[in-house]
């Protein structure tokens, strides 16, 4: 009766026991799948769809792959708005992160008379003090800045031969900026002369590598002439300019139409220039051409603000007195006039001694007349071999102790004058020094008139009579891109570029006539040419074009081992397309199996009209802008 008493009570103690565990379980349960809900729920709300959600008795265990770092922080930081953050298990994993794409390579180099400076990226292979050394080498003791970065990614395609191309560059342009990125450089310069623009132009857009863009843009400003020069005479002959200069546009038209009015031809030139000593030079100029065209003749140099007028001689000495007189006054007080009036020489039997340096159009030269002494003998042969060539010069002279006093200094001078021809020749006597002959220098009578006077001084007695002849000049000599073509397709009408049979390889006849063509193309640097391909019509027409291709191919490739840089080549094959004959014969079959060069012509890049081009476009057209008929036009 005791133990009954016991047993009953512990039994419903446990019986409570395990239902007040079960009534917990339920209760947790329903929390914990509360709570996986609401945290799912706000997490796909925010854009984590990739998230899990898990309940681990009061737990929350969040799973997935987040795109990012930052992304898995802001899944947990959504979840702990839910639910209390201890609360929360991260099982979150991140996405590898795509390989980081390299960094944009890049050099500015900029150079000036204070140095050079080298900005930018470059790849860790670049050897900068390997880089440093070579422009250091190429700019003649000039400060080299290194204000590069490197940077650990692998090198771009091209990147070291385009590097290589833009440092050659630098050596050639003294005031440059050169700017470079993997297969591209794009170089802003500047020259002293249009003719060293050209020049340079040409050479680097024939130097640049095959797979190098190049984009060039070299500036000529007007040159600086020193000393400010005008050299002008009228005789019986006609009225000429040796050297001539002008400040500006209105200046050099009032001074070519002085001339003009004195009898000079259209064809004369003033070239622009900068250092003219006062605005007032086009005027002064032209009023002492005026008064030299009233006096009859005479030599009228300017230097600067120095004007020397000497008359012909037998001028009248009243009409020289008042001319000279009225300019004097007339000109604006910067500029000093001297005027000559020479005296007539009466002639004698004893000739006075005489100097000639002659040159001929096969470049040799012959040396004639007297020399005060031996080592002036000496002193001209190697100066002329100097300036001519050591096999070029002849020499003819005799020693004569009693020649006027700066005799020698008058022979040099001629010398020197002669190196600016072609073929001419100089004269030297005791008051007089003429040059004749024909140049390729534009501007060789401006030059030769500086030398004399620089020498001599504006009163000197000197004539220059040289002409301009456009095929002696190595640069306008050039020939045009249309006559290198017409030279090409001249040379393969008369001799046929040919194959082996059922070959892609040029036959033995056709590499003399490569040779050929390619020293067309080394006179013709600039030459974008396209070689096309062409075959006759039997066989299927992919197997056609393919051959014609595989043979533009040999072409130009048969061109490249001749040194013809072919950056700007193409080959192209169009197979039997556009016959030039029947393909019904044989003769014609053979003449559509050719090769041919044609230019290939600039695009023109249709213009896009900007909304306000558009709109003023539909007014002219009598349109309203909202595109209704205008209220006098009638509505369709």
């Amino acid at each position: 009766m005791r133990l009954k008493a016991v047993l009953l009570p512990l039994l419903a103690f446990a019986t409570a026991a395990s239902g007040s565990v079960y009534a917990a379980r339920i209760a947790a349960s329903a929390v914990e799948d509360r709570s996986v809900i609401a945290v799912q729920e706000e997490l796909m709300d925010n854009g984590h769809a990739w998230a899990t959600v898990l309940g681990d008795g009061l737990q929350i265990v969040i799973e997935g792959e987040a795109p990012t770092e930052a992304t898995r922080f802001r899944a947990i930081s959504t979840a702990g708005g839910i639910v209390d953050a201890s609360r929360i298990i991260d099982n979150m994993s991140v996405a590898d992160a795509e390989q980081i794409a390299p960094p944009a390579f890049a050099i500015e180099i900029l150079r000036n008379d204070s140095g050079v400076s080298l900005i930018g990226l470059v790849p860790a292979t670049t050897n900068r003090d390997a880089l440093i050394g070579q422009v250091e080498g190429l700019v003649d003791g000039q400060n080299v800045a290194d204000l590069l970065d490197q940077a650990d990614y692998p090198a771009p395609q091209d990147w070291d031969q385009t590097l290589e191309f833009a440092v050659t560059a630098l050596g050639r342009l003294t005031h440059s900026k050169i700017s470079v990125r993997a297969g591209q450089v794009d170089v802003t310069a500047i020259t002293q002369s249009e003719d060293e623009q050209r020049r340079l132009e040409a050479a680097l857009e024939r130097d640049a590598p095959e797979g190098v863009g190049l984009d060039l843009m070299i500036n000529a400003p007007r040159p600086v002439v020193t000393p400010f020069l005008v050299r002008y005479g009228l005789d019986a002959n006609g009225a000429r300019f040796d050297a001539c200069a002008a400040d500006t546009e209105e200046n050099q038209n009032l001074i070519l139409a002085a001339a003009r009015n004195a009898g000079a031809q259209n064809d004369i030139e003033c070239p622009l220039g900068l250092g003219a000593p006062t605005t007032q030079w086009g005027e002064a100029v032209a009023m002492a051409i005026d008064a030299t065209t009233e006096l009859g003749g005479g030599v009228l140099t300017f230097t600067d603000t120095d004007i020397s007028l000497v008359a012909l001689e037998g001028t009248d000495p009243t009409q020289f007195n008042n001319i000279v007189g009225t300019l004097q006054n007339a000109l604006p007080d910067i500029f000093a006039l001297s005027s000559v009036l020479p005296e007539t020489i009466e002639e004698t039997d004893d000739g006075p001694p005489r100097f000639s340096a002659t040159l001929s159009p096969e470049g040799e030269v012959q040396l004639r007349g007297f020399v005060s002494n031996d080592l002036m003998n000496t002193t001209a042969e190697n100066f002329a071999r100097a300036k001519f060539g050591n096999l070029s010069v002849t020499m003819g002279t005799r020693i004569n102790e009693d020649t006027p006093r700066g005799w020698s200094v008058r022979v040099l001078a001629g010398i020197e004058a002669l190196s600016h021809l072609s073929n001419g020749a100089v004269i030297v006597e005791p008051d007089s020094l003429s040059v004749r002959g024909n140049t390729g220098e534009p501007d060789a009578s401006a030059e030769i008139s500086r030398l004399m006077i620089d020498k001599f001084g504006p009163n000197a007695g000197f004539e220059i009579d040289v002409t301009y002849i456009e095929a002696l000049d190595p640069i306008a000599g050039l020939p045009t891109p249309e006559e290198c073509v017409a030279q090409i397709i001249a040379m393969t009408t008369e001799r046929k570029i040919t194959f082996d049979p059922g070959s892609v390889e040029l036959s033995a006849s056709a590499q003399p006539i490569i040779d050929d063509i390619a020293e067309i193309f080394q006179r013709c640097p600039e030459l974008e040419i396209e070689i096309a391909g062409y075959t006759d019509s039997q066989g299927r027409e992919v197997m056609n074009r393919d051959l014609s291709q595989a043979r533009a191919n040999a072409v130009l490739n048969s061109l490249r081992l001749r040194r013809v840089p072919v950056a700007t080549l193409r080959a192209v094959g169009y197979g039997e397309d556009s016959p030039i004959a029947d393909n019904g014969t044989e003769a014609g079959r053979e003449a559509n199996r050719r090769i041919e060069f044609t230019l290939i012509e600039p695009e023109v890049v249709e213009e896009i009209p900007t909304g306000l081009e558009a709109l003023e476009a539909a007014v002219s057209d009598d349109q309203d802008t909202d595109g209704t008929p205008d209220a006098d036009e009638p509505a369709e």
